[in-house]
């Protein structure tokens, strides 16, 4: 347990240049922080200070940015507030998910602790304070927040599902009955009923109306059930078109 004596004791032992710590998911105490010759580095997955905390990933999707990102920071006692020593931006694509997004900050950001560390042993970086004006969160992600309110626009629905992809993923319920949707993606068809709607479109296509706009189901998780396909799904329903999503 990182917070024990016997912790600190081991780790002092092994006399420590620079400790790194990539996704940990907890705050190393000062006693831990001062350890090391160098510095305790993170690696974090955003363009701090946008977005400290867990769910850093999630939340650039689900509000929609145009990039994301990595920094290297000196570790300090506060969430994610340490100095920035140094940073690489990364856009993000329109069908990106928190999945995907996060396997190429994965890489990204393995290259550049590497440059990091190479950096301070040089002693050739300086660390910048972050601005706490500029400073946002992103806290752990609940299960209940993948509750769709198909009131809000699609294009705020779908960027929330990519946000929420692969966990906890985005649901709606069906005649009482959980509904998770594993792929959607944005339809050129405005809505045609309230919102919540699940119908055909012009092309067969399986739809679910929003508040404004719509988007396409392309594979779905019935409660109980495996993953389905838009047209197997639809065939369990035997035609009872239009149905409302709750």
């Amino acid at each position: 347990k990182i917070r024990t004596p016997e912790f600190a004791a081991a780790l002092r032992e092994l006399r420590p240049e620079l400790i790194a710590v990539v996704a940990y998911g907890k705050i190393l105490p000062p006693e831990v922080l001062e350890i090391p010759e160098i510095c305790c580095v993170n690696l974090h997955f955003s363009l701090l200070p946008k977005y400290r905390g867990a769910a850093c990933v999630a939340y650039a999707l689900i509000n929609g940015d145009a990039e994301s990102g990595v920094t290297t920071i000196v570790m300090e006692a506060g969430l994610d507030t340490g100095p920035i020593l140094m940073q690489w931006s990364e856009p993000i694509r329109p069908d990106d998910t928190a999945g995907s997004l996060s396997e190429r900050l994965a890489v990204l950001g393995a290259e550049q602790l590497v440059r990091t560390v190479e950096a301070l042993e040089r002693g050739t970086i300086h660390p910048t304070p972050q601005g706490e004006a500029e400073a946002s969160y992103a806290p752990l992600l609940k299960k209940e927040e993948g509750r769709i309110d198909w009131n809000r626009p699609a294009t705020e629905i779908f960027n929330r599902y990519r946000g929420l992809s692969p966990w906890p993923g985005v649901y709606a319920f069906l005649e009482g009955r959980r509904v998770i949707f594993t792929e959607l993606r944005p339809a050129p068809e405005a809505a045609a009923g309230p919102p919540g709607t699940l119908r055909r479109g012009a092309r067969g296509q399986l739809l679910v109306d929003c508040g404004s706009g719509s988007l396409e189901v392309l594979r779905l998780k019935p409660e109980g059930k495996s993953v389905l396909s838009a047209e197997d799904f639809m065939r369990g329903l035997q035609g009872k078109t239009p149905l409302k999503f709750e």
